[in-house]
């Protein structure tokens, strides 16, 4: 797909999504009904009744053994009748993912479509810069030597991505910088001497580009340093970044670093982003779901610019956009060429029946199934999607997830803290059954949003409040919790433990150092591993508890 179309593809695509829902599972089953895998159900058909009849719905675990095997050296045709040039790693759990040219080009063609609807969206977006942080992972192998790296990675690395615009402040070669503090530092001096020519700011998650912010803070002053000379830190070993941000800082510009040190040296960091690129029209990162955490912290950096997610994928699929990214009820528009797409109702009158894309119900709640081009077929992806409307005959969804009972407590947290000067940067939380009663632990990454750059300030923790937290955390969480919490003592008082500035930034060194992608990182929503709780342990600056049971209603 050129980028001179214009999104008369978009309208032809999502007005004929049975069509084409039906020509791409004809396509993949004319490719893969004589792999071993589909073969054991099809026996060779490529009979698209028979595939919904014979083929099992399948978690990852399930397709595991297989994967193992092409991963150990056997031809991709035990699963795949396409060659698997590439696997994909999902972030931190290390699950492999087959990919091949048909799912990078497909990738291409949603990246594309996504450009095209936020030019429609934001003036200028064309002609100006795009910061979008980016970070490669270190690519491995797997033992018959097919390159192993999490989708994002690979995609970046392919010539696919190289034909994408050339539209962001930083030069190719940063973004594939293995060393990624070394690839953060450059890609913002390259976004900061281009500052007036920047639309966006972003990353792929929120979480990410929070982290950007924190390293913009410790980094101010040297990235300052380095305008006002004209030259890049010495620590800057990798040759190619050198040799690049050369290109982009051509000579010394003492306004430019009087201003950046104005700005950061300001008593609060509110409106830092606004600030820095005053052109900006969006921030752009996934903000849906667990990210949906760092929303409060994101608009206090940018003075309440708006929040785009702009489009939903996995590992498994890449499945649709937002097409009205100015909206803040985002829905994501799924596209029919991107994989054949199946639903299990997981709420209506039937309640697992499984229905094609076009056959999905207005308000219904699904788990969608994945059939793609990479040998993954009728696979769960474990999330659970609303449908809000449709766009032509393209269902669109709500990002829901399994109802979580954490992320609600969040919300009424970030409540309370409104009315102080406190604001959430990072939350995870920790089932403590080392207590008896066990309880829950909530860990609270707080920042100040005044008395900026203070190395001697101490966080001012008011108790009343924190313990209101507490309170009105557990008063969200479900029944059961209020039930045996008031009733009968077998849940104990619900914790907050406040950790110092940076902990979850450590938390992600942790995570990255095991293996997990920096630009798809996550912050776990539930704790379950002890190295990573110690990170935790080891910053907990206070302590705070319920000081009274939450109270328990029986309906009538």
């Amino acid at each position: 797909m050129s980028l001179d179309c214009d999104l008369t593809v978009l309208e032809e695509l999502t007005s004929n999504a049975k069509q084409i829902q039906d020509d791409v599972l004809t396509k993949i089953l004319k490719a893969n009904a004589n792999t071993e895998y589909l073969g054991r159900f099809l026996q060779g058909s490529a009979d698209k009744e028979l595939f919904k009849k014979n083929v099992p719905v399948v978690s990852y675990e399930d397709l595991k053994p297989y994967l193992d095997r092409v991963a150990n050296g056997e031809p991709s045709d035990v699963i795949s009748g396409e060659p698997i040039t590439a696997s994909g790693t999902s972030s931190g759990n290390q699950k492999i993912f087959p990919a091949n040219n048909i799912f990078f080009k497909n990738i291409h063609i949603f990246y594309t479509l996504g450009y095209l609807v936020m030019s429609k969206h934001f003036d200028g977006y064309k002609q100006g810069k795009v910061i979008r942080f980016t970070f490669i992972h270190p690519t491995s192998t797997t033992p018959c030597g097919l390159p192993l790296a999490p989708t994002v990675t690979s995609f970046t690395k392919s010539e696919f991505f190289r034909s994408l615009p050339k539209n962001s402040p930083s030069p190719y070669q940063i973004m594939l910088c293995p060393d990624a503090k070394q690839s953060m530092y450059c890609q913002l001096l390259c976004g900061l001497v281009q500052r007036d020519e920047v639309v966006s700011v972003g990353a792929v998650f929120a979480s990410v580009l929070v982290q950007v912010i924190h390293f913009l803070e410790n980094y101010w002053k040297e990235l300052a340093s380095n305008i006002r000379c004209g030259h890049v830190s010495e620590w800057i070993t990798d040759l190619s970044c050198r040799d690049t941000v050369t290109t982009i800082l051509v000579e010394p510009n003492p306004e430019l670093a009087d201003l950046i040190e104005n700005e950061c040296r300001q008593e609060s960091l509110q409106g830092i982003v606004s600030r820095l690129w005053p052109k900006a029209k969006c921030i752009d990162a996934i903000f849906t779901g667990s990210m949906a955490q760092y929303i409060p912290a994101l608009e206090f950096y940018s003075n309440k610019l708006p929040l785009v997610s702009k489009s939903y994928a996995s590992s498994e699929a890449f499945f649709g956009l937002n097409l009205e990214p100015l909206s803040k009820h985002v829905s994501y528009t799924f596209l029919p060429n991107m994989s054949y797409f199946e639903f299990i109702d997981v709420d209506g009158g039937t309640e697992g029946e499984i229905v094609d894309l076009v056959n999905v119900k207005l308000g219904h709640h699904y788990e969608p199934l994945v059939t793609n081009f990479s040998g993954l077929h009728r696979c769960r992806v474990g999330d659970v999607l609303q449908v809000t409307g449709f766009y032509n005959m393209a269902p669109q969804f709500r990002f829901v997830r399994r109802k979580n009972a954490a992320l609600s407590a969040l919300a009424r947290a970030t409540l309370v803290l409104e009315s102080s000067d406190l604001v959430i940067m990072g939350f995870t939380c920790y089932a403590d059954i080392s207590t008896v009663p066990g309880h829950y632990v909530f860990y609270l990454e707080l920042k100040s949003k005044f008395n900026n750059n203070n190395s001697t300030n101490v966080l001012s923790l008011d108790n009343k409040v924190l313990v209101e937290c507490c309170c009105v955390m557990e008063e969200s969480l479900n029944s059961f919790y209020r039930l045996f919490r008031s009733k009968n003592g077998s849940i104990g008082a619900l914790e907050i433990s406040v950790v110092q500035e940076g902990t979850f930034g450590s938390l992600m060194e942790f995570f990255v150092s095991r293996g997990a992608s920096i630009t798809q990182y996550k912050t776990p929503i539930c704790i379950n591993s002890a190295e990573a709780l110690k990170v935790l342990e080891d910053k907990v600056l206070a302590r705070f508890f319920s000081d009274k049971s939450p109270p328990y209603l029986i309906l009538a």
